[in-house]
């Protein structure tokens, strides 16, 4: 486990949408442009944010891409800025970073948690709480909606996971590990919660 702080790599983002399921597209254009990544353990990349249209996303002066990753990892990522990228055939265009650190918060969201082997509410929500307790954070876990994402061939089945009543030292915590795996495709990743998703 890092000792380094755990950010937020925010960089511009220049396009006009991408598919709603875009995790692995995004994470394998990255891996093209920064062969490294393909095996980054340290690393998260958060979903794309935009407005919903059937099953695009169009993608707003707002959207981001966001990397989250130990503060020692920067240099590694910083040959994205500027690069072009393809989602599914449409073109994107990467500007320049910004760091924004972790902020602390007492309720906190995951779109999706991705757990091998678990599919179904009552033992994803054991495992969930496995996962936890072993991080040492003690917050009150609820599921919202069961949420599928394709990965090559096959269909991946997690649950949006929000978790209330952290203390800050709790709500870093779980901001800067995730639970699950497939970070690198946009799971696991928490945030603070804010309105519906």
């Amino acid at each position: 486990m890092t000792t380094e702080p755990v950010v937020d790599l925010c960089f511009r983002l220049t396009g006009s949408a991408v598919p709603v399921d875009h995790g692995y597209s995004l994470y394998a254009s990255l891996s093209r442009v920064v062969p490294a990544l393909h095996q980054a353990a340290w690393l998260g990349i958060h979903p794309l944010t935009g407005l919903r249209v059937g099953r695009e996303l169009k993608l707003s002066p707002a959207s981001r891409l966001r990397l989250r990753l130990p503060a020692d990892r920067i240099r590694d990522v910083l040959a994205l800025a500027g690069k072009r990228i393809e989602i599914d055939g449409v073109g994107l265009r990467i500007g320049v970073p910004e760091v924004h650190p972790l902020r602390a918060a007492a309720n906190l969201r995951a779109r999706l948690v991705n757990i091998k082997g678990f599919q179904e509410e009552g033992p994803f929500q054991q495992a969930a709480q496995r996962q936890l307790d072993a991080l040492g954070v003690r917050g009150k876990l609820g599921l919202g909606r069961r949420r599928v994402i394709r990965i090559k061939d096959k269909t991946i089945v997690g649950f949006q996971v929000l978790v209330a009543e952290l203390t800050a030292e709790e709500s870093l915590t779980l901001q800067a590990q995730g639970l699950g795996g497939r970070r690198r495709m946009g799971c696991g990743i928490f945030v603070p919660l804010r309105g519906r998703d």
